[in-house]
């Protein structure tokens, strides 16, 4: 039997979990608690920045890969030079980890990003402030994440904090013009070990305070398209990942593509893919770092919506009003990622598919809203 180990016990390590027992996969999670979202598939409790807990979990296994990006490139390193299987590899990992990593690397390749530097000092910020401003944003390059580590800011009295503490960032800050964006967009593709690349049909997406909330597929126009495609099958063999890469990108006025952010993982962006695609992202990243043949991902239906589930408080586990959804909703597929309930927290998400976009959607929020107001209908 295969196995796989994943570094990380949150929701997406717990979704890889049916896939892996469907295809006859051992999965072996690495959590940092035994209440973890994936605790169903737990083989090891501990901290992941301890070399001697991630030697010890990597024995036996035929790949290693993630939940997400917060393992050291150097630690992994050390694991690749033991011969593990590691999917994607340190190399190519650390332009998911290093946002100014990434900028440099996609700078190299002349793939469409918005104006940037790294800054060190308040003279450097404030140089790019009269040349982009009125308003810049400015992202720590390491540990952000759904909206975390990214300020918008208009004087460099914002981030003095920041910049106070530049160490604990890697010794720079990544500032980026403030692009002027009618609508965002997610990219999903998978790149095999054995060099095999396929596509999932582009998806529009909306963020709220920073962290997506809803997500709907296919998207754009046919030129849209397939420059989203040529963008993400260039980053993915330019940098060797191995797995779901996430290429999340604006739209602007112009109809331009401009890239943002990068994830080496399966992604939010990409849970619609369990339900409104042949092979989900799931299945396919398991099938990718195992260099399997990769699945079909085209759609199963004419349009897939995803809408997340944040916690609105600490009582409310959402997943006692999935009833009520379900008996209003009966279509709705329903994922809980069976958390500790906390405000603004990922709880779930459900996925609804069909043929009518708009409907589609109004139908999911109805259910979102049905589940926040305790099955009460609003």
């Amino acid at each position: 039997m295969p196995v796989v180990g994943v570094i990380g016990g949150g929701q997406l390590a717990r979704m890889m979990h049916p896939a892996a027992i469907n295809l006859g996969i051992e999965l072996r999670v690495f959590t940092e608690s035994e209440d973890s979202s994936a605790h169903q598939a737990a083989y090891r409790v501990g901290d992941y920045l301890n070399y001697k807990n991630l030697e010890e979990f990597s024995q036996g296994l035929d790949a290693l890969t993630f939940d997400h990006e917060h393992v050291p490139t150097e630690l992994l390193r050390k694991l690749e030079d033991l011969g593990v299987a590691v999917r994607p590899s340190a190399a190519a990992l650390i332009h998911a980890q290093n946002k100014l990593v990434m900028r440099e690397k996609l700078a190299q390749l002349g793939l469409p990003m918005p104006a940037w530097r790294r800054a060190s000092s308040p003279e450097e910020v404030n140089q790019f402030l009269v040349e982009h401003g009125p308003k810049i944003v400015v992202k720590t390059p390491i540990g952000g994440y759904d909206g975390k580590g990214v300020r918008v800011i208009s004087a460099v009295g914002e981030i003095e904090d920041w910049l106070a503490d530049l160490d604990r960032y890697g010794g720079a800050l990544l500032l980026e013009q403030k692009v002027d964006f009618v609508s965002e967009c997610a990219q999903l593709s998978a790149r095999s070990a054995t060099g095999e690349f396929k596509l999932w049909p582009l998806a529009s997406t909306y963020q709220k305070d920073g962290v997506c909330s809803e997500v709907v597929a296919p998207f754009g126009s046919a030129a849209l398209q397939a420059s989203a495609a040529e963008i993400a099958e260039r980053i993915s063999e330019g940098l060797g990942v191995v797995g779901v890469l996430a290429v999340e990108m604006f739209i602007t006025s112009m109809g331009d593509l401009v890239i943002n952010e990068l994830a080496m993982r399966p992604h939010n962006s990409g849970h619609f893919t369990q339900d409104g695609c042949v092979t989900s992202q799931f299945e396919q990243h398991l099938r990718a770092v195992l260099g399997w043949p990769l699945g079909d991902p085209s759609m199963s239906a004419e349009v897939a919506v995803m809408v997340n589930l944040l916690g609105v408080d600490q009582e409310n586990n959402l997943v006692d009003y999935f009833p009520a959804a379900m008996q209003r909703f009966p279509k709705i597929k329903l994922h809980s990622y069976q958390k500790e309930p906390r405000s603004g927290r990922k709880m779930g998400h459900l996925n609804l598919v069909g043929s009518d976009a708009a409907e589609l959607l109004t139908q999911a929020r109805n259910a979102r809203d049905l589940i926040y107001n305790r099955g009460q209908e609003v």
